[in-house]
């Protein structure tokens, strides 16, 4: 593991890493430089909300915390991770206070505009280290387009337990409060599995797990899913498909209305979304917009799998390879080392954060549309329990 690199530009000047299987390795990730801060935000009571059929919102919701980070830091490079119905981040000293500031905002933004209670929270590094813990971080390719943060050190997983404690609580902001969401979408089709089942899967290391440990079984994990056609990836190839008017109409709407009428917004999105499904149907190009290299673009830069101290994957999975994964970590949470959920659904779904759809760095956050990460976390907390 290397040494601390104190500078605003650690994440941008980390190296990448091409192959996710490399990154079981502690010794491809470098601790987050002194003075940093770790932000974390998740809705509470996500699984009634689900059980409620209201999973896109909770997960558009979840969404939206990194969309509001990411156009706050004005395109400055920071370690983010998505995980279902919430997510957590970490931000240099400088940006701390906006960071802040912007997780007040979406908490009076999530209780007025869907009536969702985010709790959020940040923590110093310097906090986190003395607990004696640490937050490490990778920088995953997944794409010639973007790249991904991967987490470990346990401390990312040290500040969610404390923020639901109630530990350094962000407080809302003014009511009427709007966090700019610009590109924040949710306009493509679910992606139906193509090989049996769209398998969300979250592990996580015991406490007393050493790293290595937990690392061998994550690599004879990672081992077998890459047998699976591409890697287990729950989106076809050309993206998941457009239709009119898009499945997250509404859902956009309240997302990117900013205080305006939800009616008019609606019409706007009717209009905008009509204009796009006839150029991904015909492929017909607008200036630098290229729909089928775009829609290309979607599936290559999809977040399905990923480290957050532990590992969470949307795997479009056979039977056999289910039953394969669940020996092995029932193996190894047998031996103490780990505690895992694994839920099985029909679909996996897309969030999007576009930036400009002429550029190869859109976002697309991906997990299962029948409640995924989130489903899969709560058969842990009710082992544990």
């Amino acid at each position: 593991m290397d040494q601390h690199i104190s500078s605003s530009d650690y994440f941008a000047g980390l190296p990448l890493i091409s192959r996710f299987a490399d990154l079981t390795d502690l010794a491809n990730y470098t601790s987050l430089p002194d003075g940093w801060q770790i932000g974390t935000a998740d809705i509470v009571g996500s699984t009634r909300h689900i059980a409620e059929g209201r999973y896109k919102m909770v997960n558009m919701v979840g969404a939206a915390v990194i969309s509001s980070q990411i156009n706050a830091g004005g395109g400055h490079a920071f370690p983010y991770v998505f995980g279902g119905d919430g997510a957590s981040f970490a931000v240099p000293p400088e940006f701390s206070e906006t960071s802040r500031a912007v997780l007040g905002v979406m908490r009076r933004w999530a209780e007025e505009e869907f009536g969702l209670e985010l709790r959020a929270a940040q923590f110093p590094i310097g906090e986190i280290r003395e607990a004696g813990l640490d937050v490490v971080v990778s920088r995953y390719q997944a794409s010639t387009g973007v790249d991904y943060a991967m987490f470990g050190g346990g401390g990312l997983s040290w500040a969610e337990a404390r923020m639901k404690e109630g530990m350094n609580a962000i407080p809302l902001a003014d009511p009427g409060a709007q966090p700019d969401l610009t590109g924040l979408s949710c306009r493509w089709n679910n992606a139906p599995a193509r090989n049996g089942t769209i398998l969300s899967v979250v592990i996580q290391p015991c406490p007393e797990t050493a790293p290595g440990d937990f690392a061998a079984v994550t690599r004879q994990i990672v081992a077998v899913v890459e047998t699976l056609s591409r890697g287990g990836h729950p989106l076809p190839l050309g993206g998941p498909g457009v239709r009119w008017p898009p499945p997250g109409l509404a859902l956009e709407a309240h997302v990117s209305r900013g205080g305006r009428s939800l009616l008019r917004r609606k019409a706007e999105l009717l209009v905008g979304n009509l204009i796009a499904w006839f150029f991904f149907k015909t492929g017909v190009k607008a200036g630098e917009f290229d729909p089928v290299h775009y829609a290309d673009m979607v599936t290559n830069n999809a977040d399905f799998r990923k480290f957050d101290d532990g590992l969470k994957m949307t795997l479009d999975c056979d039977a056999a390879t289910v039953e394969r994964l669940r020996q092995i970590l029932e193996a190894a949470e047998g031996r103490g080392i780990l505690r895992f959920g694994l839920f099985e659904q029909d679909e996996a779904m897309t969030t999007c954060f576009v930036p400009s759809v002429v550029r190869d760095d859109h976002i697309h956050l991906v997990d299962g549309a029948s409640g995924g990460y989130a489903r899969a976390a709560e058969q842990i907390k009710s082992t544990i329990s």
